[in-house]
C-alpha cells in the first residue's frame, strides 16, 4: 500500500511551479491536494479568486501526479485540519514559504511527518510563484476589462492594450 501525501493551498493561478511541486510531492506516495474554498481564499488574500473552486478542482484533478483533489472543509489558515484527521496522511508536504510552526505543531499532534521542499522548477523552466506573476510588470491579467462599444472607444482601448 502506498504512503499518503497531503498538500494544501489556494492554487488559484495554476502555473508550472505548482506542477513541479505536485510532481516532487508525489514522489513520496499518493498525492492528495486540499484547496482553499473560494470563501477561504477571499478571507486570507482579501480578493476574489481568479478561478472558482470548481475550476481549480477540475484542473488539479487532471494533473497526472494527483491522486485526488478536494476543497478543504475548514476556514482560515489551517482550513485543512479536519481533512488531515480524516485522510490520515503519512506526509504533509509544504514548500519553503508554506512552512509554519502551527503546521509543525499540528503534524506532531497527528503523527504526520512534515516535509519542507525547496522551490525548484523543472529543468528548462523559470522559477514561478503566484505572487511574482501577479506583481510582475509583464503580467497580462487585467484587473479590469474595457470592451470597446463603438469606434470612438477604440483609440482609448488601443492605447492600453494594442492589437
Amino acid at each position: 500500500m502506498n504512503k499518503k501525501v497531503f498538500v494544501s493551498g489556494c492554487f488559484d493561478m495554476l502555473h508550472s511551479g505548482h506542477i513541479a511541486f505536485f510532481k516532487e510531492a508525489s514522489s513520496y506516495g499518493d498525492l492528495y491536494v486540499g484547496i482553499g474554498s473560494d470563501a477561504t481564499v477571499k478571507e486570507l488574500k482579501g480578493r476574489e479568486t481568479i478561478n472558482s473552486e470548481q475550476e481549480r478542482l477540475y484542473m488539479i484533478n487532471a494533473i497526472k501526479y494527483v491522486t485526488n483533489a478536494f476543497v478543504n472543509t475548514g476556514s482560515g489558515i489551517l482550513d485543512f485540519e479536519d481533512d488531515l484527521k480524516e485522510l490520515k496522511p503519512d506526509y504533509f508536504v509544504v514548500n519553503e514559504d508554506g512552512f509554519s510552526p502551527s503546521k509543525q505543531e499540528l503534524c506532531n499532534k497527528l503523527s504526520i511527518e512534515l516535509i519542507n521542499l525547496k522551490r525548484i522548477p523543472d529543468e528548462g523552466l523559470p522559477e514561478r510563484s503566484t505572487t511574482a506573476i501577479r506583481t510582475s510588470n509583464n503580467c497580462s491579467l487585467p484587473y479590469r476589462i474595457d470592451l470597446a462599444g463603438t469606434w470612438i472607444d477604440q483609440p482609448y482601448v488601443s492605447k492600453y492594450h494594442p492589437g
